[in-house]
């Protein structure tokens, strides 16, 4: 009997753990390294990371870097060392632009040019995928497993890491049931689960699906914001409401609801997006100060659950050509993009440019 937990179990546990401030550790061909999320750290274990020896570094995504000013020597990612007098308000400071205008000379910053960037590469994806801000406070350490072993901490493979980050994990149906709504009338709703313990995801069938003809198909990502509170900075709740009317008003549609908020970087980094654009920066520049890419999001996800649903042959309501781009590299023929421009206010003029010059909506 083997109940030993998976590579992806190990990689699910370690979000868990950085999400409470836990270090994790790292092994891999370039040796081995103890990790702390830069937004979760507490003092206490700042202090017991620099008890182990060496000075430990902070990994931030090119992005933050080069809006800090720090040289970034790994491509992707710079290294940059942890002053000794540096405490975890310093390293907040690091990793959250929020005051960035407030205060904006932290350095200077001594990046690291020598030696292997594998570990760190790591951390930031293992933090990127808890949620976090894109930031790790990183140590090298001679024998990763038995300080783990002596400390109880979580232990990954790097590589075995980076396959399951990587990987797209299977979604499995949950459950289902009729629901009536309001803006589509009746419909079904099926709940979907990752099988790496991920985030569930939803498929909504408004009518009475036809897979013989291609479907009425809207991939929406979860806004909470706009979604539930009517928020007049996007256009997503009117989006929402306008696909499912279509669909009912067709006799027949599918909604996929993708558990994917603020383009995939989650909820509370969507609100210092948000925060930063109040500070006059548009929605792709907030999102580079905070160390994310433009869109975060896998769109892979709808594939996934349209194959699910046994629908191969879709039209699309969507503006964004990256949707029929990922749909149809994924298997889905795409045999229609179905324009969805709704919700246009004097609060998002600016969200809708950008949307149009940097992401090449068609609007």
């Amino acid at each position: 009997m083997n109940l030993r937990p998976t590579p992806s179990d190990l990689v699910a546990r370690a979000r868990g753990d950085m999400r409470l401030g836990l270090p994790v550790v790292v092994s891999g061909e370039a040796g081995g390294m103890i990790l702390l999320a830069a937004e979760t750290v507490s003092p206490k274990r700042l202090a017991a990371m620099r008890a182990l020896g060496d000075a430990p570094q902070i990994a931030l995504t090119a992005w933050r870097a080069e809006t800090l000013k720090a040289r970034v020597y790994d491509g992707d990612l710079a290294r940059i060392a942890l002053p000794g007098e540096a405490d975890v308000g310093w390293v907040h400071s690091v990793a959250d632009p929020a005051q960035d205008l407030e205060r904006p000379l932290k350095g200077p910053f001594r990046s690291i040019r020598n030696g292997s960037a594998e570990l760190h590469r790591v951390a930031l994806k293992l933090v990127k995928s808890a949620e976090l801000l894109p930031a790790a406070i990183c140590l090298e350490i001679a024998d990763p497993s038995d300080l783990a072993t002596q400390q109880n901490l979580t232990m990954l493979n790097a590589q075995a890491a980076e396959e399951d980050l990587a990987q797209f994990h299977r979604l499995s149906p949950v459950s289902a049931a009729r629901l009536p709504m309001a803006a589509a009338g009746n419909g079904r709703l099926r709940v979907f689960r990752p099988d790496n313990g991920g985030v569930e995801h939803y498929a909504i069938e408004i009518g009475r699906t036809n897979i013989s003809t291609p479907v009425l198909t809207r991939l929406h990502s979860a806004c909470f914001t706009g979604d539930v509170l009517g928020s007049l900075k996007c256009d997503c709740g009117p989006q929402l409401r306008h696909a499912m009317a279509a669909m009912s008003q067709s006799g027949s549609g599918v909604l996929l609801y993708l558990n994917q908020e603020g383009r995939g970087i989650g909820l509370a980094n969507k609100m210092r997006a948000y925060a930063l654009q109040d500070q006059g920066f548009d929605t792709v520049e907030a999102n580079h100060r905070l160390g994310f890419a433009d869109d975060e999001r896998d769109f892979r996800l709808g594939a996934a659950l349209l194959r699910e649903l046994g629908v191969d042959r879709i039209r699309l309501m969507t503006n964004n050509p990256a949707k029929v781009e990922m749909m149809r590299a994924s298997g889905i023929d795409v045999v229609e993009r179905v324009p969805l421009i709704v919700g246009q206010t004097e609060e998002n003029r600016a969200y809708m440019a950008t949307k149009r010059a940097k992401s090449g909506h068609y609007l």
